[in-house]
């Protein structure tokens, strides 16, 4: 095929961002930017590939399956970021490890995956997130949550529900039960991708007793409000079960201080699909669309991995998929009108120019035509570039 016959593609699972859509990206990663500060978090940027090593300490194997894999030039292998709580968690390792805790980051970036491309999701999406470290109390938990319901606030939704797990509480069961660590991670599976038929068939092939199996197949139908945890607290004997129990508890009576517990309710069967979460877990709907907008939970591990003992607790939450919410729900995002086309006739650009930089020492958003137009024509462009206002120098 030669040069003339070639039409131009972009790899598959990436999109261009046209100027209308990446103003109202930029809109909201600033919106979010802003809150995030507010809160004593500081963003932090780091690289868009990690060797693959570094990433297998810290992520878990299901994620590594979605991974670009590719070579440097001495043959180790990299990959793109597939998430930032690793790489997050290898700076709070290595380059934070002497400042005192708790550490509050953020980010606004792009990470890497390879999926089936769908709306809100592609191979490449963007993200932001925070990441509180050095923390192990409920505090640190409910703040997380409740700065995650700020930011949907702040992107301009409304209309959204958080719900609350607590990954200990199917632990302290399966660990009671005695189940077999193959049978818990295929119990678990099921649980994420909420596969009821193929959680019954599997638990019905392990050896449980009747009542053990039906209470993990009732789990991911256990969501509700307070009184649903007291239920829940009624259906198991062990202390793991019913220590998650009390600490969900404990940051739903934090969430009300924060005044957004009505955004918050509890949902048992939520284990999120990422190995290294080790207490509350959490995601967030809204309607019109069927995957989470936004997840995340506590992962004390993680940072362990890496040498160094700390927990941690965070969030992400997804920009295309807030967009396409916002979109859906008609809801318009605020973005900085165009205030003035300035436009020149022959002979007067010098004129021009000093106009228009003086319009931008106001903090105007100022165009300034490339040539002579008379004014119908000014006018003209200037409805088509979309400008509020036209200065004509004439």
């Amino acid at each position: 095929m030669n040069r003339d016959q070639y039409v131009p593609q972009i790899p598959y699972g990436t999109r261009d961002l046209l100027p209308r859509e990446a103003k109202q990206k930029r809109t909201v990663e600033n919106s979010l930017a802003d809150l995030f500060t507010k809160w004593g978090y500081e963003e932090v940027i780091t690289p868009t590939f990690e060797y693959l090593q570094t990433l297998s300490i810290g992520a878990g194997d299901e994620m590594l399956q979605h991974v670009f894999k590719f070579f440097d030039k001495n043959n180790r292998i990299l990959v793109l970021r597939p998430d930032m709580t690793t790489p997050l968690a290898r700076v709070a390792a290595t380059r934070l490890k002497e400042t005192p805790p708790p550490v509050r980051l953020f980010y606004l970036t792009n990470v890497f995956r390879h999926e089936l491309a769908q709306a809100g999701r592609q191979c490449e999406f963007y993200q932001a997130g925070v990441e509180l470290l050095g923390a192990s109390d409920p505090a640190a938990d409910a703040e997380v949550v409740a700065l995650a319901v700020n930011a949907m606030l702040e992107s301009g939704l409304a209309n959204f529900q958080i719900s609350l797990g607590q990954v200990e509480f199917i632990n302290g069961i399966m660990a009671e039960s005695g189940l077999e660590a193959e049978y818990r991670h295929k119990v678990k599976h099921c649980m994420v991708t909420r596969d009821l038929v193929g959680l019954g068939e599997i638990l019905s092939q392990c050896g449980l007793s009747t009542g053990t199996q039906k209470l993990l197949q009732r789990i991911p139908l256990l969501h509700g409000r307070n009184d649903m945890l007291d239920q829940a607290y009624h259906l198991v004997q062990n202390d793991l079960s019913r220590q998650a129990l009390d600490n969900l508890a404990d940051i739903r009576r934090l969430l009300t201080g924060y005044g957004v517990d009505q955004y918050v309710n509890f949902d048992l069967g939520i284990i999120r699909d990422l190995d290294y979460y080790t207490g509350m877990v959490f995601e967030a709907y809204t309607p019109g669309l069927g995957f989470p907008l936004c997840g995340g939970g506590r992962y004390d591990k993680m940072v362990a991995a890496f040498g160094i003992e700390c927990p941690a607790t965070g969030f992400a939450l997804g920009i295309e998929r807030v967009l396409l919410a916002l979109e859906r729900q008609g809801i318009n995002i605020n973005i900085k009108a165009k205030d003035v086309y300035i436009a020149w006739k022959q002979g007067l650009l010098s004129k021009a120019i000093a106009t228009a930089q003086e319009q931008r020492g106001l903090g105007r958003i100022a165009e300034l035509a490339l040539g002579p137009q008379t004014r119908d024509q000014a006018e003209v462009a200037q409805r088509e570039r979309g400008y509020r206002e036209l200065i004509y120098i004439e």
